[in-house]
């Protein structure tokens, strides 16, 4: 009937998003999955039962394991739009197979900074954070937070800051974004140039000597390498690259250095462009080099409990060897591989090509760009598995489709716990009953592994244990059981996951057997993070004390803090032997030096540059299938600039043509001043089938893979 943010959040004190307020359109629809499917000689879908699909399919898989081994299969999502628990149950499949191949949205978009964060902090999940909060200088750059959120009661914090004459909102977008609007300053940087304008930013302060000297010599190494790459920048000439005023760039500079609390906050504007490792790298640069890190209000590292990535390292020195792919020969980043070298690597003429694939909860043929090259790809496969809560683009093409249980029908959770020093945990409780014959992913997984053999279907110790261990045990005698069994059967480390929802998960309260997983992950929080832990108010000795983080998780419905660090704790984050952050990284320093010998980038034919994926008010992703949910803009309209639009005789309202290499879209145009001359935006989330009908751009069907 209504729903309204819970003030008893411990982070978010009932703040809501309108795509959470209007969450009914997700729920209820005509096209929700309700049993299983199999698709027939006739292209067409017919209902199965449970066990026939995974029986099938188990089958399948194992055969296509022994005839082709584990590089034949990969694993495509896994825990999308924020349900991530039953991610760490569907990579046990990738295991099962035998297979490193994990393809992540989180690949095409943030593995560029993953791997910059490797190289300066030591390992690739040092995720940087921001406390935007309590900066009196943000810079905003490539982010409308306004619209993406991002950071904690985005619309609430945003006004903060514009209603404080102390402090200072700087935004670097080419649009006059809802942030840009009500920033102190706004940069409406040229499309593509961002890397000539941070550049021209660290430059200012090393030529005008603003950078923090202290800083750099304690915490820092490799700045003399940087330093005259910088002092030989020529800011006049990367400035009007970006077409920009070199007084205001300064000003901006000046004051980012002068403010005694800085922060940079950094979205997919710089991350979705050109030189994007670069850019990650050098958003970084901009609160090392003035030393806004490891304080309140700057940049700074923090824990996890869910870990989303883990490490990798393409180099030779580097211990493990990496599984590179069969046609792009790409290493894996954070362990992840990008999708967009996903078709290729399926129609790969080789042996060794791509020959089954599992996509849980993305929709690649809608949401990753070329959506023909995946079509006529997955088309290819000897097996395409979709497990989705709707009858997705991308489920269409598929041999079986299994229907999950939505995100109200089940015990779920995000890893998106990216807050410093406070940080929380919200394990969020069904209030639906599952629809029709769905399922929740562990159950789908678990039984899957059962059918292929690779588990049994009881655990009779682990169980008659679970069931008969009082509380006052902390779980320790379960604990116990469970790693010498495992020893005892090291083959099945692998599927943990599996083995403590069948066997703890039943005899946890309310049902809440999916948060099974999340004991072991407390137990390794704890033993790094004890104090911290401590400080939001659990107690126990060192045997108890994970047992009763791991059951307040449980049981307090509106979420929980986890941990309190202290500032000085950042420093502990670093995994780099000395303690120090190398800034000295050859690759990215000597493509900054040659950033000047670059021509700019120009085609006569495609006049304009696209915008293809802004973030509008009623746009998210593909879960929205039913349009309806949409007030306004329904058709994702092409924004354009009115002297381009007049240039052009086209009127606001009118249908256009879009045109790129890889294909066009007719879509309708919304004359709006906000964005550059020569340029044009559209969202993303549109061009889904609903009841049969195309509902806005679909705007991959023109991007290139």
């Amino acid at each position: 009937m209504r729903i309204k943010g819970d003030p008893e959040h411990p982070m978010t004190q009932g703040y809501i998003c309108q795509k959470a307020a209007r969450l009914n359109h997700y729920q209820h629809h005509a096209e929700r999955l309700q049993t299983p499917l199999k698709r027939q000689s006739d292209g067409t879908f017919s209902p199965i039962s449970w066990d026939q699909a995974l029986t099938e399919i188990a089958k399948q898989l194992k055969s296509i394991r022994a005839q082709h081994g584990g590089d034949a299969f990969a694993f495509v999502g896994g825990g999308g739009q924020g349900n991530h628990l039953g991610g760490a149950y569907g990579q046990q499949l990738r295991h099962a197979m035998g297979s490193r191949f994990a393809y992540s949205a989180l690949a095409q978009e943030k593995t560029q900074d993953f791997w910059v964060n490797g190289r300066l902090f030591g390992d690739q999940r040092c995720h940087t954070t921001e406390d935007v909060e309590h900066a009196d200088y943000v810079l905003f750059i490539g982010c409308n937070p306004y619209q993406s959120h991002g950071i904690p009661n985005a619309r609430d914090t945003l006004k903060h800051i514009k209603n404080d004459p102390a402090r200072t909102m700087v935004v670097i977008d080419p649009r006059r974004t809802e942030t840009a609007k009500m920033a102190d300053i706004h940069l409406q940087v040229k499309p593509g140039t961002d890397a000539y304008l941070m550049t021209a930013l660290l430059a200012i302060l090393v030529q005008e000597g603003l950078h923090n000297v202290e800083f750099l010599k304690t915490h820092c190494t490799g700045f003399e390498s940087l330093e005259p790459i910088l002092r030989a920048v020529p800011v006049a000439d990367y400035v009007a690259r970006c077409d920009l005023d070199e007084a205001h760039v300064r000003e901006v500079a000046r004051g980012f250095a002068g403010a005694k609390r800085g922060c940079v906050r950094i979205d997919l504007g710089i991350q979705q462009t050109l030189h994007t490792r670069l850019n990650a790298y050098l958003e970084k640069l901009l609160y090392l080099v003035t030393g806004h890190f490891g304080k309140i209000g700057g940049n700074n590292l923090h824990a996890f409990l869910i870990p989303l990535i883990s490490h990798s390292d393409e180099r030779p020195s580097a211990k493990r060897k990496v599984k590179l792919t069969a046609h792009h020969r790409m290493f894996p980043i954070s362990g992840l591989y990008p999708p967009n070298i996903l078709p290729d690597e399926i129609e790969h003429p080789g042996e060794d090509r791509l020959r089954a694939v599992w996509v849980d909860s993305c929709n690649p043929v809608m949401t990753y760009a070329d959506s023909t090259a995946y079509a006529r790809a997955f088309g290819k496969l000897d097996l395409l598995v979709v497990v989705d809560v709707t009858l997705s683009e991308t489920a269409r093409l598929a041999h079986y489709v299994l229907p999950a249980a939505s995100q109200f029908e089940k015990w779920e959770a995000t890893g998106f716990n990216l807050e410093f020093p406070t940080n929380f945990f919200h394990l969020r409780r069904p209030i639906l009953s599952p629809m029709g014959d769905s399922l929740p992913e562990p159950e789908i997984y678990t039984r899957l592994l059962e059918k292929m053999g690779e588990i049994p279907s009881h655990f009779p110790i682990l169980e008659n244990i679970a069931r008969f261990e009082p509380n006052a045990t902390a779980h320790n005698l379960y604990l116990a059981a469970l790693i010498g069994r495992l020893k005892l059967k090291s083959d099945w480390v692998r599927y943990a996951p599996s083995i403590l929802y069948r066997t703890l998960g039943p005899h946890l309260p309310e049902g809440a057997a999916a948060g099974a997983v999340l004991l072991p992950l407390c137990i390794d929080y704890v033993s790094k993070h004890e104090k911290a832990v401590r400080r939001v108010g659990f107690t126990g000795n060192r045997f108890t004390l994970a047992a009763n983080l791991f059951n307040a998780i449980l049981t307090r419905h509106s979420g929980t803090l986890i941990s309190q660090h202290e500032m000085q704790d950042v420093w502990s984050f670093i995994r780099n032997k000395d303690g120090k952050i190398h800034l000295a990284i050859d690759t990215l320093i000597d493509e900054m030096g040659h950033l000047n010998d670059e021509p700019s980038p120009a085609n006569e034919d495609a006049p304009f540059i696209l915008m293809a994926g802004e973030r509008r008010a009623y746009n998210a992703n593909q879960i929205y299938r039913d349009p309806a949910w949409r007030k306004v803009d329904k058709e994702g309209a092409l924004r354009m600039h009115p002297e381009d639009a007049s240039q052009l005789s086209v009127a606001d309202g009118e249908n256009v043509r879009v045109t790129s290499k890889r294909g066009a879209i007719t879509v309708s145009v919304e004359i709006d001043d906000s964005v550059r001359r020569g340029m044009v935006t559209l969202p993303h989330g549109y061009g889904g089938l609903y009841q049969n009908q195309q509902h806005g751009p679909a705007i991959n069907r023109k991007t290139v893979h």
